[in-house]
């Protein structure tokens, strides 16, 4: 399989440094994440047309109505949908049968032919993965939300795909600033098209509570009425939650609530002064300090405020999860930490839910279920490391590598730099298998990229610090490290430019990456080629792996795309 893999990625290398960036000549080339496996059919497309039809075995029903719904927006074909009879000879057909069995329970079969397209997979879930391929093979225009003009063609090709590990997720803080369930729906659908299956909600922190329990009420009523820098806040009702919830269920992404504690609960505290050892009630903070709060672990009303906050999420979290946060209690003492945690993970295992925390809580606990989520900026940490020989399994977000709220570099409008700058290639280069000492790839449950909104506002914000980032983490995620290539993924990263532009995504354009404009390909390269042998000074113009680049200084020997932003070599683009 190995040797299978390797060879699919050196053609795609192979063939992206022929063609260019174009797109829309090569989209076979432009996958990502990158599948496992894919086998072009040369001289065979697949073109849909007004009549082309739907099929969905039992089981695949809302798979074949997400895939009607973004086809018809844009083509303005009617893509009926209908009960599949055996495999249709016509139109796209949705199968739960005859799938490869090494795709598991999250992958698929994609076949393209001239005549057909048949997606198999062994779940509902891998079939809605094998439709995200699916729509990264048509023109970015089927994204649009008005009909556009075809053709609406697909190479031929049969890809075998599964992903790495089975939890790929990303975190949205709303505690900071509040988001809107319309900015929430938003960045569900943009995580579902890289096939992100995990939502960590981050509902509540010391500048804002945002969920409405009915058992205390002024926790959002008055602990959610402010936000980082002052304003109004705001919080979720109970129905606007279920709603969130529901609409990242159809497109098959888990929601993991997280309420944060001992620490980070300035907002829970400031709306009820019998949580306070004291009694007395703090103010609302609207700044973006950390590590001064701390529910009070000798008090029974605080079990009391945890099991009913815990009980009312719970019963409207269908998922299997709930994040105790766990974070950064530097106001509680160790001994006052492990009495805490003793007896609130109880609390959430009473209510069926598996708990996940900020990796420093799992020092307090042995229960091998527990899910540490491993945020740190080192590649050791001892907490984990035992935690792992006892057989947890951890969820790989490291703050230097995975964070998207850091800053790209010195001169990014937006984010915190505390962990370091995140340029796309630092996002891309490190391995969640092999990251950290003494945690092995068998024992990493995944990877998630947490956003963090002390200085995120708007949806243009978001965007801007998760594109192209989030991409790279779904890569990383769902990509076998055997493909990790980033002379390749760069050239398939560029490729999604006019996808995100007819999605109105408003991404970084980063000078690591060279983005496709959606204009023809590009025409041969002119310039000398590259001789690692020469001088070059700054000004000198060469052509290396179909792109062309300036040298902003003396170099002898340096290759052109090898040491990142700061390399002697200017990337001007495909040529």
């Amino acid at each position: 399989m190995r040797a299978r893999v390797l060879a699919v990625v050196a053609a795609l290398v192979a063939a992206t440094a022929v063609s260019g960036q174009s797109q829309a000549a090569e989209p076979l080339q432009s996958l990502v994440p990158v599948p496992v496996s894919v086998q072009a059919k040369s001289g065979v497309t697949h073109t849909l047309t007004a009549s082309t039809k739907i099929y969905t075995a039992a089981g695949a029903e809302g798979v074949g109505t997400f895939l009607a719904d973004l086809l018809r927006r844009s083509t303005g074909y009617p893509f009926p949908v209908s009960a599949a009879s055996g495999t249709p000879s016509d139109g796209i057909s949705l199968l739960l049968s005859g799938a490869p069995s090494s795709v598991g329970q999250q992958g698929y079969q994609l076949d393209v032919n001239a005549g057909n397209v048949v997606l198999r997979a062994n779940t509902a879930a891998g079939l809605f993965g094998g439709v995200q391929t699916l729509r990264q093979l048509l023109p970015a225009k089927v994204e649009s939300a008005t009909v556009q003009t075809g053709p609406w063609t697909v190479p031929g090709a049969t890809i075998v795909d599964h992903p790495r590990f089975t939890h790929r997720g990303a975190m949205l803080d709303v505690a900071r600033h509040f988001h809107s369930v319309s900015a929430i729906k938003k960045y569900l659908d943009q995580m579902a098209l890289y096939k992100i299956n995990y939502f960590h909600w981050h509902l509540t922190d010391d500048q804002g509570w945002r969920i409405a329990i009915d058992s205390w009420p002024r926790l959002a009523t008055y602990g959610g009425s402010t936000q980082v820098g002052g304003g109004a806040g705001g919080y979720y009702t109970k129905a606007q939650y279920q709603e969130v919830v529901a609409y990242a269920a159809a497109r098959h992404i888990t929601v993991i609530p997280e309420v944060d504690m001992p620490g980070h609960t300035n907002a829970a505290l400031a709306s009820y002064a019998e949580l306070n050892c004291n009694g007395v009630a703090p103010g609302l903070r609207t700044d973006i300090e950390v590590g001064y709060s701390s529910l009070c672990v000798s008090k029974d009303i605080t079990y009391k405020f945890i099991d009913d906050v815990v009980r009312e999420i719970s019963a409207i979290t269908p998922g299997p999860y709930f994040h105790l946060g766990g974070d950064e209690a530097n106001a509680t003492s160790d001994a006052d930490y492990q009495a805490f945690m003793n007896r609130a993970l109880p609390i959430v295992k009473k209510y069926g839910k598996t708990v996940l925390g900020w990796h420093e809580f799992v020092k307090t606990t042995t229960d091998t279920a527990a899910i540490p989520q491993y945020w740190g900026t080192t590649t050791s940490n001892a907490t984990v490391q035992a935690a792992v020989q006892r057989g947890n399994k951890v969820l790989m977000s490291p703050a230097n590598k995975a964070y998207l709220d850091m800053k790209y570099n010195s001169s990014t409008p937006l984010g915190l730099s505390w962990a370091g700058f995140i340029e796309v290639q630092d996002a891309y280069n490190w391995n969640p298998g092999t990251h950290l000492s003494g945690v092995p790839e068998s024992a990493v449950r995944g990877v998630e990229a947490p956003l963090w909104t002390e200085t995120i506002v708007t949806s243009a914000d978001l965007e801007f610090m998760a594109f192209p980032r989030l991409s790279v983490h779904a890569e990383l995620g769902w990509s076998p490290w055997s493909t990790h290539n980033w002379e390749s993924f760069k050239l398939r990263l560029g490729a999604q430019a006019p996808r995100w532009a007819t999605m109105g995504i408003n991404y970084y354009k980063s000078t690591q990456v060279p983005w496709e404009t959606g204009g023809p390909p590009p025409g041969p390269c002119t310039q000398p080629t590259w001789d690692r042998t020469k001088v070059y000074v700054g000004g000198n113009v060469v052509q290396h792996k179909a792109h062309k680049w300036t040298a902003k200084w003396w170099t002898q020997g340096e290759e052109p795309g090898t040491t990142g932003q700061w390399g002697v070599w200017r990337d001007d683009g495909p040529c």
